[in-house]
This record gives C-alpha cells, structure tokens and sequence, in this order.
C-alpha cells in the first residue's frame, strides 16, 4: 500500500452521481487528490488543461465515452496511466481494450472491492516511482590499459 504523502493526482470519469461520490470519497481517503468529471467530454477538457496521474474511466458515459476518450488522452499523453471500470464489457469493447494503444493498466468490473481500485493504482504509483540506478564499480578498458573506477 502507498505511504502518506505519495498519493496519484486521479481524474475520475464516472456518469454516475453515486458512484462518483463513493469513489471520490474512497480515493480521497487512500490519499488520493482526485477532480471528478461526470462525462467524457469533460473529462478530456480537464486532462487538458491539469496534468493527472492516472486517469479512473467509467466506460459508459454521455458526451464521450471511455472508449472515446482514452485514445484522445493518450494521443497527448502518450504514457498516462489508465484504469477501467465497467458493468458490461462486450466484445468489440474488449477488443478494443486489447490493442496497444488503448491497454489499460487495469480493468476492472462492476461492482468490484475498493480494495481492487487501492491494488491498482498502487501499480500505478510504482510504475511512476523514480528508478534508482546505482553504480557499478567495475575495471573500464581503454586501448592497452586497464582503469579501475571506485
């Protein structure tokens, strides 16, 4: 689980007025700032305009669906993380979901445990955590003679 103080910057798309404020108020309490966009279209002005974390899209909305609106993201922002929620996926919406340019980071369905939302985007957290390289202390040769660098 995430530490106090690393919390995604989450904009949740979600049509659903109960279902936002249940997710808002979870994410929030996971520590977690989150802006709520109650359509697609609405969410894409946002994520526009804010830099976010991770995107959390319902897939049914007005205006713009999730399908509509996770390829428009990504074409700005080629590495934003992207979670799924939805209560039906057909086929052709998993198909979709399949290709690289749409792949979720998750999926995940209606109704799930909000422990599977927290799961997720700790996966996001550590995929956005700075990598930490240390050095090697190794002999670098150069021409005839032998450097050893400590």
């Amino acid at each position: 689980m995430m530490k106090a103080g690393e919390g995604l910057r989450v904009l949740l798309a979600e049509d659903e007025a109960l279902a936002a404020a249940v997710l808002a108020d979870a994410l929030a309490e996971m520590g977690h700032a989150v802006v709520h966009a109650a359509d697609g279209e609405t969410a894409f002005g946002l994520a526009s305009a804010v830099p976010f974390d991770v995107l959390v899209t319902d897939l049914a909305m007005p205006r713009m669906t999730g399908l509509e609106l996770i390829p428009r993201l990504r074409a700005e922002n080629p590495g934003l993380p992207v979670v799924v929620m939805t209560g039906y996926l057909s086929d052709e919406a998993a198909r979709m979901l399949a290709s690289p340019a749409m792949g979720p980071t998750a999926l995940l369905l209606k109704p799930f445990p909000l422990g599977q939302l927290a799961a997720a985007l700790d996966r996001v957290a550590a995929l956005r955590a700075p990598q930490v390289c240390l050095p090697v202390a190794r002999p670098l040769t150069l021409g005839q003679g032998t450097v050893r660098l400590a």
